[in-house]
């Protein structure tokens, strides 16, 4: 080393900031990190000079010979391996180059034929994802297509010669043969990969293999979700697929994979399965899905003043289904094998449920026609009090009264007035439902029931009476009739009421309603009241709150002191402040709109029970819906069940439409199936070579035992 080097300087000496930059000669070294100093203005490289600016450096930039030398050449080795800087960012840049190229080595070229709303659907997410979608339908949807971002061609040989390599058949499943056998294949290049996305899987897999070469490979798959269901996004929802044949070479495999990709990227719960396991779980679901929407749309179902969750879950199948067209619901009846089979399982339980109704009918009138006549026609007879009703004491509230929202009367005035001692009568499953929430207003309950409940009703802080008579003592503000509908003039006239003081407020919760009000003003004396309700909800459905679920009620018999109209109102206060939507409406009016929905919903729930529904792999939403209505009305008994029909006047009449429903359903598949087998017997066979339904029965001879052999076939089809 030179003596005039600065290394060799003396340990006086002070060099400036250029002089050691000087020697650290790449530019883009930095001093260590553990000597930054604080950033400072820089000085021209040509005029070094000690200067104020750099006074507050010296005792950080003086070095003696040893440890200047030491330091210096320590520092010039750190700064050497500073050069490697920019090295991450150039990692980071190619890292990004190598996703680029990866994410375009991942798009596809779709071809989607039969751009109809399915395939438009479809056709978003993809353009969405980067792939290039080309379309050819029928129909003109070139200014569709266009909006979407998606090639437009009116002629299948211009759409096949761009050689897509995937090519997406979106047809309905009646057209798939026609539209397949159309396309020009001899454009396309071999090996091309040919997707189904319809609701039948057997039929499309046998028509892909029949009318491909062997050297185009096929997925048929289903995506369990549309336009409708799955408007806001794929995630959870089913996509079910099978590789019927898929090539060996790598580009082939991959291919694949990527177009399935497409979905797992969307979040879509990815099922393989075969298409016969496919076909049979479909039938029963999305079938029997398809099958209840339209019964219930011949049937005319609407929204209703008393809506239940149940009936709002009908009410959505329904809509859904009816958007669908006739050919869909056709398509899944004829090609698959499992849905004839499907049907009459639904018939025979339908059928299953009005015999069980019926039959219990049928005990009634055998009771009433062979038993005590006498007894019996007591127990119905009314005391004919009725010329009581017009006390001008009294307000008796016509039948015709028109529903309106009930005001919730909480004002200050009630405060600790507002509680009331209530006695519940029926100290069942929905009696303790209602009473957690009648304590914790801050009521003071009572219970009394045929049962033993006591540890429950001490749990619930309500007290328990064994004896109805020691409970009446009581002198309850209240009695609130939980029972059946079935009991509910035995425990009526079961209690001792002279034990009750006058006026006292009787309430039922049953779900009817023209029945109690008759009991209730047949056997109870005039100067009690009566206050008729109906909560359309329980324990289930209103398990997680009452908030905006609707409470009816009809004040049948309220007397017109304040006291007695006070009380009434604080006990509707009860469901009020609990958010409930309370509903003012008479008793006539109400069983009219619940025999049009609760018994509907109940119906419907008790045949699919019967039917055996279970879940499947491959459920739709409409599928989840039937199942949880299944799950709710199982819940409740038999007995409920036949108390909607038994004392709700309407309820045959709704039973009878909904027979008549469903077989004109039935009427409307075996017709058409009936116009195929016409078609096939009588029409020239050379004039129709594609036909657009496929045949589903041999030819026939003009033999008798051919025709009925042909029959059998469809059946068995």
């Amino acid at each position: 080393m030179k003596l005039n080097d600065p290394f060799c300087a003396p340990a006086a000496s002070l060099w400036s900031i250029e002089s050691v930059s000087s020697l650290l000669a790449p530019p883009m070294l930095t001093l260590h990190p553990l000597h930054q100093p604080h950033a400072a203005p820089s000085l021209p490289s040509t005029q070094p000079k000690a200067s104020l600016r750099f006074c507050h450096l010296r005792h950080s930039i003086t070095f003696n010979n040893h440890a200047a030398i030491f330091s210096l050449r320590h520092r010039r080795e750190l700064c050497v391996r500073a050069l490697d800087a920019p090295q991450p960012f150039d990692y980071e840049f190619k890292l990004a180059a190598h996703h680029a190229h990866l994410h375009s080595s991942q798009l596809l070229k779709i071809a989607i034929i039969g751009f109809g709303n399915f395939g438009q659907f479809l056709a978003t997410t993809l353009v969405r994802q980067g792939h290039t979608v080309l379309a050819h339908s029928r129909s003109d949807y070139s200014d569709a297509a266009k909006s979407l971002g998606v090639s437009f061609f009116s002629d299948p040989h211009d759409l096949c010669e761009e050689h897509p390599e995937v090519i997406l058949l979106c047809t309905s499943v009646i057209s798939t043969e026609w539209v397949l056998s159309s396309l020009p294949l001899r454009r396309l290049k071999r090996s091309t990969l040919f997707v189904d996305v319809l609701s039948v899987k057997e039929f499309p897999r046998d028509i892909l293999l029949e009318l491909l070469p062997d050297d185009f490979d096929v997925i048929c798959s289903h995506p369990m979700f549309g336009p409708q269901s799955a408007r806001h996004n794929w995630n959870g929802r089913a996509f079910v697929y099978e590789k019927v044949r898929v090539g060996d070479e790598e580009s082939r495999i991959s291919r694949c994979e990527k177009f399935l990709d497409i979905f797992a990227r969307e979040g879509c719960r990815m099922v393989e399965m075969c298409c016969e396991e496919h076909d049979k779980h479909a039938a029963g679901s999305q079938f029997i899905t398809h099958t209840v929407g339209r019964v219930l749309e011949l049937f005319s179902l609407e929204s209703t003043a008393i809506n239940t969750k149940g009936y709002e879950a009908l009410l959505g199948l329904v809509e859904n289904t009816a958007a669908d067209s006739f050919d869909l619901y056709y398509a899944l009846f004829i090609y698959n094998k499992s849905a004839l089979e499907m049907l009459e399982r639904l018939d025979l339980a339908f059928g299953a449920l009005r015999n069980e109704l019926f039959g219990r009918l049928h005990n009634v009138v055998r009771e009433q026609l062979f038993e005590k006549v006498q007894d019996l026609q007591d127990s119905y007879a009314w005391p004919g009090n009725g010329a009581a009703l017009s006390s001008s004491a009294l307000v008796v509230r016509s039948q015709d009264a028109q529903p309106y929202e009930y005001k919730g009367q909480i004002s200050e005035r009630f405060d600790d007035n507002s509680k009331l001692k209530i006695a519940i009568v029926g100290f069942g499953n929905f009696g303790q439902f209602l009473a957690k929430t009648i304590v914790r207003q801050g009521h003071t309950v009572l219970a009394y029931s045929r049962s033993d409940y006591s540890d429950i009703a001490k749990k619930l802080g309500v007290s328990y009476f064994s004896d109805a008579d020691d409970l009446c003592e009581e002198h309850p503000e209240v009695i609130l009739l939980c029972t059946s509908i079935l009991s509910t003039e035995k425990v009526l006239k079961s209690l001792p009421l002279q034990r009750l003081k006058r006026s006292t407020l009787f309430v039922d919760v049953l779900s009817v309603k023209e029945f109690p009000r008759s009991l209730f003003l047949q056997n109870l004396p005039p100067y009690f009241d009566v206050l008729c309700t109906h909560p359309m909800f329980g324990p289930e459905s209103g398990k997680n709150g009452w908030n905006d679920l609707s409470f009816v009620y009809d004040r049948v018999r309220v007397g017109s002191q304040e006291s007695r109209v006070s009380r009434c109102d604080r006990f509707l206060d009860i469901f009020a402040r609990e958010g409930c939507r309370m509903v003012e409406m008479s008793c006539a009016e109400h069983d009219w709109y619940a025999a049009g929905s609760q018994f509907i919903t109940h119906t419907m729930g008790r045949v699919l029970e019967k039917l055996g529904l279970e879940s499947t792999p491959i459920n739709t939403k409409g599928y989840e819906t039937l199942l949880s209505l299944v799950e709710n009305t199982a819940g409740d008994s038999f007995d409920l069940y036949y108390g909607l029909f038994m004392y709700n006047v309407n309820a045959m009449e709704q039973l009878e439409r909904l027979d008549h429903s469903f077989e004109l359903l039935k009427k409307q598949l075996f017709g058409r199936l009936h116009g195929v087998l016409r078609k096939q017997l009588f029409e020239n066979a050379e004039k129709l070579p594609i036909s657009w339904e496929r045949q589903m029965l041999p030819q026939v001879s003009q033999s008798s035992a051919a025709l009925a052999s042909s029959f059998e076939t469809v059946q068995n089809n």
